[in-house]
């Protein structure tokens, strides 16, 4: 299980601290779950596949990792430079992005 932690962590493009903060944990612990085989809580593999946008059951092994509709054509080969990118930089990229949307939602634009 806690290699398919790694795995759909990766996937999802964050950092084990990363995923700490949006479980209520700590790197550390992230780390150990990725580490060792163990039994997690229903409510941490819960808040783990919430964090990582897949489900429980992927966490588990139990299916398929479902295919994601991501982006195509001109905004993929773009993200696709950008998660070469050093982490810094990557963040800060992914950072202005994000404000962008925020900025555009908040304007009620479609």
């Amino acid at each position: 299980m806690g290699e398919r932690i790694a795995a759909l962590r990766e996937r999802a493009g964050i950092s084990q601290e990363e995923l700490a903060d949006k479980v209520g944990s700590n790197q550390k612990t992230v780390a150990y779950w990725e580490r060792h085989v163990g039994a997690l809580k229903p409510e941490q593999i819960d808040a783990i596949a919430a964090a990582l946008g897949c489900t429980h059951q992927e966490i588990l092994g139990v299916a398929a990792p479902r295919a994601h509709g991501g982006p195509v054509g001109k905004t993929k080969a773009i993200f696709e430079r950008v998660s070469a990118l050093p982490r810094e930089r990557r963040q800060k990229i992914l950072g202005a992005v994000e404000d962008m949307l925020v900025a555009h939602e908040a304007r009620g634009t479609g």
